[in-house]
């Protein structure tokens, strides 16, 4: 991202409506497979990669030894200010030896500008997995909906879920997963984009709404999360996410 967008983003990721929604669907599709990896007795060891500014380390943290890891100087200064723990490095040359983690999470970053090689960071990831550990994956979806914020934020792509399962199956793991999500608000999202691209707007999602946009967009992302949780696949959406396990 460009080093504005990290401020911009450390500012809002614990109440903005899009990060905590999001952080609910993660949750969800990753709770129930983490309490049975956790279920074995010993303490797991997690690994944000691509973690910007730290906030999804705390969450992990709570369940195990948790590690992140970013490329930017600009994260790193803001996890050393939140107090979680992360190195430098690259996606493509993850420094950790091989099978050091039960889990590893990837939210929105194999499609950025700087991850010249999706395919390669998904099996530098699974490289550093140990059998039978998940990871879960989520990216912006659709091409359809490329915008301004994608250039501000240095995307490179948005994925189908067919795209995503396949580069987690290319890289030895087996899909337990796939869903869009941000599905209940597609429209509107639609609707912003294309309007976007009428008007020559320019700039970053991020940013306060009013309250009662907030509170109703946060609602339908948490409504999401509660059917995700309950087993439903969104057939389209802002973004898409996926659970896989190694063998």
């Amino acid at each position: 991202m460009k080093p504005a967008e990290y401020r911009r983003v450390f500012e809002a990721e614990e109440v903005h409506w899009w990060y905590t929604g999001q952080r609910a669907i993660a949750v969800a599709v990753l709770e129930p497979a983490l309490a049975a990896l956790a279920s074995r007795g010993r303490t797991l060891r997690l690994l944000d990669a691509g973690c910007g500014t730290g906030f999804n380390l705390a969450w992990l943290a709570a369940r195990g030894r948790a590690a992140g890891v970013d490329i930017a100087p600009e994260a790193l200064l803001y996890c050393r200010r939140r107090g979680v723990a992360a190195v430098c490095g690259s996606l493509l040359a993850l420094p950790f030896p091989d099978r050091s983690f039960d889990v590893v999470t990837s939210f929105d970053v194999i499609y950025h500008e700087w991850v010249k090689n999706d395919r390669a960071a998904i099996g530098e990831m699974a490289r550093v997995l140990r059998p039978g550990g998940l990871m879960i994956v989520r990216v912006p979806a659709l091409r359809i909906l490329w915008g301004a914020h994608d250039r501000e934020v240095l995307s490179r792509h948005r994925y189908t879920r067919s795209e995503l399962a396949s580069l987690l199956e290319d890289g030895g793991l087996e899909v337990q997963k796939a869903t869009y999500c941000n599905s209940l608000l597609f429209p509107v999202l639609l609707t912003r984009r294309t309007l976007d691209r009428w008007l020559g707007r320019e700039g970053s999602d991020v940013g306060s709404l009013p309250a009662p946009l907030e509170w109703a967009f946060s609602r339908a992302l948490l409504a999401e999360a509660a059917l995700i949780r309950r087993g439903l696949s969104f057939p389209i959406g802002a973004s898409v996410v996926a659970l896989a396990r190694k063998p």
